[in-house]
């Protein structure tokens, strides 16, 4: 359970500096000048404030969003927490360190801009996929890897049962 814990918060701690790092640099330039940064014909750095979650959903001018969004990241957080103290593999581990940390990366910056700094747009053929950040691509990641280790971990789990002769 301990090392749960310290497996997935340190690599939780590590996209939050990660993710916080970034920010800092995006908005000490690109939120300067509010330039659009040409890096390559389908990738550009941009400065977006997203008020609401992914996509910009649940975006409002109501001063108290920003504490309801947090107050619900928070309390996912905490439940992410128990699970990972209980994770039995190193991938859910890994995925799990990873949403927990994107997802205290975007409360950060909920709490201090009322808002979170979004600032990489990938874009082909006209179409833009809205700007995210360092903490949502965490947070995606991990998710991914949750979904594998949900179909992988079933089968190793089932398969170490069976071998113990703990299966039906």
């Amino acid at each position: 359970m301990k090392r749960n814990l310290v497996t997935g918060g340190l690599l939780a701690l590590l996209v939050v500096l990660a993710d916080q790092v970034t920010k800092e640099w995006a908005l000490a330039t690109l939120f300067r000048d509010g330039a659009v940064v040409e890096v390559t014909p389908f990738f550009n750095l941009v400065a977006v404030w997203n008020r609401g979650v992914s996509f910009g959903l649940l975006a409002s001018d109501d001063p108290m969003t920003p504490f309801y969004l947090s107050g619900f990241a928070i309390a996912v957080v905490a439940g992410l927490l128990v699970w990972l103290a209980r994770a039995p593999s190193q991938l859910l581990r890994i995925s799990l360190g990873l949403i927990i940390g994107g997802a205290i990366g975007n409360v950060i910056d909920r709490l201090r801009y009322n808002a979170v700094v979004d600032f990489i747009d990938w874009h082909a053929f006209g179409y833009h996929w809205p700007a995210f950040n360092l903490a949502d691509s965490a947070i995606s990641v991990g998710v991914v890897f949750l979904l594998f280790d949900s179909f992988l971990g079933d089968s190793q789990s089932s398969d170490s049962q069976i071998s113990r002769g703990d299966g039906e």
